[in-house]
């Protein structure tokens, strides 16, 4: 339904966007993820027509928007700033995009009605909007983007400025609203916070440096991160320098792993046959195919007698497991989850079920 096709921006003689593609469905959310800076608000003023594209399509239901104003673009767009009208109450902060399209009175407060009630405001039409918290003033500038029926909604950090506690609150209040609206063609939503993309979104691109680093959904990118930029940015930190052998072998600092059937899986699937220990002599041997990346992820390491030496320095509890955090005899750290308690400072052997090989 909506298509982004290679599209550039640079800023000041510095490429912001290089070559950015996506298509969005009809009736998909689709989130934008990544770092500030990453280009992500660019991109979205781009779509809106607030400024233009060094290169690039944007096409919606196949026609061009390039040349097409603001205004008959029917995009709404909603910021972390809201922007609502001090002097106005509730019931005219969101009759004023349809006052814009010269509705009549009686649809203004039917529609009006309608979007507060929708939101979870019914009966705050009187109010004054600086009187309303954070999240009320979040829900009244939702149902003014969504009252003049646009084709596409885009939210720029929307709960940005409030509380993690209210923000886990709305985010899935957000998500079933974007999914009631008949009108609402599709939702592009952009954001830093993970939890809240994976909350709300459908799929995810994840951008960084300008490009695409990843799409799919939330599920999808947890389970089969396509890079160590992207499994970092996703919370994984258990990541290590591996060399992929000719035999087969991947050589980390944790270990010489060898995979259970190398003929039979991939390499993002490798299961651990044995781990030998550590050869520095067998790095400088030859015979590497590859230099990579291994994901070691909490839950595949058991703390047992046997396996590779280290020292518990930190362990806590959360959500149902405990959390800890252990450095090898070699100097490796590595966060992992367990369930029961250990004590700071003892000494534990970890052994490894599974490694995911990643791109560097």
């Amino acid at each position: 339904m909506l298509k982004i096709i290679n599209v550039t921006k640079t800023y000041a003689g510095a490429p912001l966007l290089r070559g950015i593609s996506l298509t969005i469905n009809d009736g998909e959310i689709m989130c934008l993820l990544g770092s500030s800076g990453g280009g992500k608000t660019t991109l979205l003023r781009i779509i809106a027509g607030l400024e233009p594209a060094d290169a690039g399509e944007i096409f919606f239901d196949d026609q061009n928007m390039r040349d097409a104003p603001i205004h008959q673009r029917g995009f709404g767009l909603m910021f972390q700033d809201l922007a609502l009208f001090p002097h106005k109450n509730v019931f005219e902060n969101v009759a004023f995009g349809l006052r814009m399209q010269s509705a009549s009175r009686a649809e203004i407060r039917a529609r009006v009605n309608e979007m507060l009630e929708l939101v979870g405001l019914a009966g705050f039409a009187a109010r004054d909007v600086n009187n309303l918290s954070g999240g009320e003033q979040q829900r009244v500038a939702l149902a003014r983007s969504l009252a003049p029926r646009p084709r596409l909604l885009m939210l720029d950090e929307p709960l940005g400025a409030l509380d993690r506690i209210l923000r886990e609150q709305l985010v899935a209040d957000l998500r079933a609203i974007l999914k009631r609206i008949g009108t609402l063609r599709a939702a592009l939503y952009v954001t830093h916070d993970q939890d809240e993309a994976f909350a709300i979104a459908d799929r995810i691109a994840i951008i960084h440096a300008g490009r695409i680093a990843q799409i799919g959904a939330a599920a999808e990118l947890y389970r089969a991160p396509a890079s160590a930029f992207v499994a970092r940015f996703l919370g994984m930190t258990n990541l290590f320098p591996a060399r992929v052998c000719a035999d087969g072998r991947v050589e980390t600092e944790l270990g010489t792993f060898v995979t259970a059937s190398e003929a039979k899986q991939s390499p993002s699937e490798l299961e651990i046959a044995s781990a030998q220990s550590f050869d520095s002599a067998s790095l400088r041997s030859g015979s590497h195919l590859a230099m990579t990346s291994a994901l070691i992820r909490p839950d595949r390491v058991r703390v047992g007698a046997s396996g590779v030496p280290a020292r518990v320095e930190e362990c806590t509890f959360r959500a149902g497991r405990y959390r800890a955090r252990v450095v090898t005899d070699r100097g490796a750290r590595l966060t992992i989850e367990i369930d029961r308690a250990l004590a700071i400072d003892a000494r534990v052997g970890l052994e490894i079920e599974s490694v995911e090989l990643l791109p560097a």
